[in-house]
């Protein structure tokens, strides 16, 4: 499992979401990255789902209501859904 963290100097900068089955986009459900100096929390509000790193070494994360991961900038991932779930994302950036 990942152990990514946010550096101490992140500033949140937007929320996407909350969304469910029906307004999840469908760009999180293929391989996509955060750019350059944004970092993500996804956090599973209800039901669950899958969190998916597309690149090594990292195992898929299953993550039921109440949990969160933290995405790094540049690291391609996805999420699987199979049944009802709520989730939200807060993005980050670092100053410059």
């Amino acid at each position: 499992m990942t152990d990514a963290r946010l550096p101490a100097d992140c500033e949140a900068y937007r929320r996407l979401g909350p969304f469910i089955a029906s307004t999840l986009p469908p760009g999180l459900l293929r391989a996509h990255a955060l750019k350059p100096g944004c970092w993500g929390v996804l956090t599973v509000e209800a039901g669950h789902i899958v969190y998916v790193w597309d690149d090594a070494p990292d195992e898929p994360i299953a993550l039921g209501a109440g949990n969160s991961v933290v995405i790094s900038p540049e690291r391609r991932h996805h999420i699987a859904v199979d049944g009802e779930f709520r989730l939200g994302i807060m993005l980050f950036r670092q100053p410059t």
